[in-house]
């Protein structure tokens, strides 16, 4: 059994490394595509006409197929039966389909009135269906890689660097999540609302390919680790009985429950923090990703330290509670009105960067020591099932507590939008201007119309009551077109373009001002959730620290295990 331990693969450093970026870099495009969509929130509302509500819906359907069809258990159970290989290369191809929908449901265009009434979910665009149809599918493919790539790092990893491992997987992927709320605003607004989800298809393909790479590496560790018949057991076959054990485990529900609430208050969090750096701190909708890339790239750097840490000197359970502490600390400076300075919206991003370092790279590792390897491909479904209930109820609240407690800002952004469209279609149209040339100008004028006011103004806006909608819109329209009329229309078209929209967004600020229209959004009450549930989440930690001593889990031992000479 020792000359078997001494061959095996997985005991040169180069090899389980490769193997671990190989299998990370198949979730990087995910974790990409996952904010891509909801970094560019306010261009969805001015553009595609979405409200929160909508938005919120979006961002929920993520979890629609995992949580009621039950596809994460499902996925858990093909995994623990099938294998990591053949799971993963399903799962990856399942994520670039849902991205492929999506693509189609945003670039297509459909009626304004097309609409359909859902269960539960009342009135729905067709576009928003389409496009929740899509990401409900990328999120069955997300979540199975998800459990496959760690159930991958315990088989690669078990018994040496395996928190920091985990980290490091973490880190690669969340560095997809940093380029998403960095580069999806600018990506879309050089080119259109569709170019930061073309980009994730051609991430997602290569992320296919990765892992197709892997399989091959993980070929050769079987082949490394063969084990005659006789020495296999079926103590390390699956079954469906297992997952009995697996519920009948307090310890594991402590840590499933930890796992929902803090993840609920930090990727939703991730969904909104663009919108909320632009409404609340007045920051540039350009630079906003920049402030809030700071959380996905400090966890990318942290979290393999920390990860390291519990490596070497354990603490884990102490770990878990202190992240979500700092948790609680940054929702609750949000939640103060009166700071609104940029700088302590980036100081707060930092420090939960800290926070989401700390939990995750504690937690996962800690799995293996609560379950045994054979159930942990379930297990991990279990947790990963639990956590997107979150993931779906929790925006899905968000956005509708936002639209109820903002009912102004969505009709107020299509009014502008409106006016906007009605004067661009009359005076470009008669320049030459094609329909699909007048649309890319209406979303441009649209949109630098709606971020001025934002970013500029600090007016107190009047309540929704006292605006006279039609008066507005024609006020702005009539602005425009007389704004447009010293323009030469049949000069360079960029030149021309540049200029109409210039002379747009000027008309319809000006107007907007004067009526104190309000297109700002309070965050006020969604932080309140926020900071609820990192609360909860530090409760559950400390529960999770009383029952490793009552049972003796080790979740406070290393996880490095030191071989005798």
């Amino acid at each position: 059994m020792t000359e078997h331990i001494k061959k095996s693969l997985r005991d040169s450093t180069a090899a389980r490394w490769t193997a671990l970026v190989l299998a990370s870099l198949s979730i990087f495009g995910a974790y990409y595509f996952n904010y891509a969509l909801s970094a560019i929130k306010p261009m969805l509302e001015s553009i595609l006409g979405w409200n929160s509500s909508e938005i919120g819906n979006y961002m929920s359907s993520y979890a629609w197929f995992n949580v009621f069809l039950f596809m994460l258990i499902i996925s858990g159970f093909i995994l623990d039966k099938l294998g990591i290989r053949k799971t993963g290369l399903g799962a990856t191809v399942v994520m670039f389909i849902g991205t492929a929908i999506n693509y189609w449901a945003v670039s297509h265009h459909f009626p304004d009135n097309a609409v359909v009434h859902l269960p539960l979910l009342g009135e729905m665009k067709v576009q928003v269906l389409w496009s929740s149809f899509g990401f409900a599918i990328f999120g069955v493919g997300t979540e199975a890689t998800g459990i496959t790539i760690s159930k991958a790092i315990v088989r690669w990893f078990k018994g040496k660097e395996m928190a920091l491992a985990m980290g490091m997987q973490m880190a690669i992927a969340r560095l997809g999540t940093a380029l998403a709320v960095a580069i999806s605003i600018p990506l879309a607004k050089k080119f259109t609302v569709t170019a930061p989800i073309l980009f994730a298809m051609t991430v997602m393909l290569i992320g296919v390919i990765s892992f197709i790479s892997f399989s091959l590496m993980d070929i050769k560790l079987d082949k490394s680790e063969a084990v005659p018949e006789e020495e296999k057991s079926e103590e390390n076959e699956f079954k469906i009985r297992d997952i009995v054990y697996i519920i009948k485990n307090r310890g594991f529900w402590y840590i499933a429950i930890l796992c929902v609430l803090f993840y609920s208050a930090v990727f939703p969090f991730l969904f909104y923090a663009n919108d909320l750096m632009i409404n609340k701190y007045n920051v540039n909708p350009n630079l906003a990703g920049t402030i809030t890339m700071l959380l996905p790239f400090g966890t990318i750097l942290l979290t393999p330290v920390f990860g390291g840490i519990y490596d070497k000197f354990g603490k884990g359970a102490t770990i878990m509670i202190i992240g979500s502490l700092i948790l609680v600390f940054v929702h609750g400076v949000f939640l103060i009105p009166s700071l609104r300075m940029w700088w302590v919206a980036a100081a707060m991003v930092i420090i939960l960067g800290i926070g989401f370092s700390l939990v995750p790279s504690a937690m996962w590792p800690s799995v293996p020591k609560i379950i045994p390897e054979q159930r942990l491909g379930t297990a991990y479904a279990v947790i990963f099932w639990i956590q997107n209930i979150g993931l779906w109820a929790v925006p899905l609240m968000l956005g509708v507590v936002l639209n109820y407690t903002n009912p102004d800002v969505s009709p107020n952004k299509k009014l502008v939008k409106g006016a906007i469209e009605k004067a661009f279609s009359e005076t470009l149209a008669s320049a030459g201007y094609t329909p699909k040339e007048i649309n890319r100008t209406i979303e441009k004028a649209t949109g630098s119309a709606v971020d001025s006011i934002v970013q500029y103004s600090h007016y107190e806006p009047v309540l929704s009551g006292r605006v006279d909608p039609a008066k507005v819109e024609n006020e702005i329209y009539t602005g425009i077109i007389q704004n447009t009329r010293n323009i030469n229309l049949s000069g360079d078209k960029d030149v021309v373009t540049a200029e109409v929209i210039k002379a747009a967004a000027r008309s319809a600020y000006q107007t907007i001002k004067k009526e104190k229209l309000n297109l700002r959004y309070n965050y006020f009450y969604d932080i309140l959730i926020f900071l609820g549930l990192a609360i909860l989440s530090v409760l559950f930690a400390f529960l999770l620290k009383m029952e490793d001593r009552h049972k003796g889990y080790g979740l406070e031992m290393p996880n490095i295990q030191k071989t005798e000479e």
